[in-house]
């Protein structure tokens, strides 16, 4: 049975302007695609924190480079991450897929190296039980530096590599990777290939954004997909819509 892991970002369930505020019309037809591929197969739901997490990490100055050992702001960012993700799971209760949380808080770690441990027996279990596992974007535990913020990207990269997964999408309000001329690259296959348009210094990376993003979805073993809404029904129906990126 293939597997897929979809990342839904938080600008698509949300409204990013207005703290706590889902987007509907986003939210449902995000859960629509779900549902579909859960029909079909195995699935892997990431969302982001939208309106949701960034105004409380901005609150508490907690980032991925930045982290904080007040439990209060701990608390308040993943807490806010809580209620989009039962947001998340109502709206693919409704259409009947068997969605479950994840919370990465309570399942994974940071080392001191910033490297992502994210055990995934729970992940593993709950798809063999033909359960949908649902993680997000939240604050993890980080050796030397308290919490800081894991980012859906980076749980996608670690399920996708761990889990074997057939095909890895993520879904932004972005349509894809740009070139120079503002167009969709199609298709990317080693770094270069987007270099001029994602900036090829080292620099670049260590802010994150999209050339990070890039970097680790070319070590993967599987395609992953890079688009907008508008592409979800394409990606769901096994196209290939935005930008493809595959390591050689």
């Amino acid at each position: 049975m293939s597997l897929v892991v979809l990342k839904l970002g938080g600008s698509v369930v949300t409204d990013k302007d207005e703290p706590e505020t889902v987007d509907d019309d986003g939210l449902a037809a995000a859960a629509d695609a779900v549902a579909s591929l859960a029909a079909s197969g195995q699935v892997v739901v990431v969302h982001g924190g939208g309106s949701f997490g960034h105004h409380h990490a901005a609150d508490h100055g907690v980032s991925s480079e930045t982290g904080t050992h007040d439990a209060v702001g701990v608390r308040a960012i993943h807490d806010a991450m809580k209620r989009l993700n039962d947001a998340v799971l109502d709206a693919l209760a409704a259409r009947d897929v068997p969605a479950l949380p994840v919370h990465p808080l309570s399942a994974g770690a940071r080392t001191a190296d910033g490297s992502l441990s994210l055990p995934l027996a729970a992940t593993e279990t709950m798809l063999a039980e033909g359960f949908v596992p649902v993680l997000h974007g939240d604050v993890i535990a980080h050796a030397g530096e308290g919490a800081t913020i894991v980012s859906g990207d980076d749980l996608v990269v670690s399920l996708a590599s761990g889990l074997d997964a057939d095909r890895v999408g993520l879904c932004s309000t972005v349509p894809g990777v740009l070139d120079t001329d503002g167009d969709v690259i199609p298709e990317i296959t080693a770094f270069e290939d987007a270099a001029d348009a994602l900036g090829g210094s080292e620099s670049t990376d260590v802010t994150g954004g999209m050339a990070a993003k890039v970097r680790k979805l070319l070590a993967l073993g599987a395609p992953a997909h890079v688009f907008g809404p508008d592409g979800l029904s394409a990606f769901v129906a096994g196209e290939s819509p935005g930008t493809v990126i595959r390591g050689e």
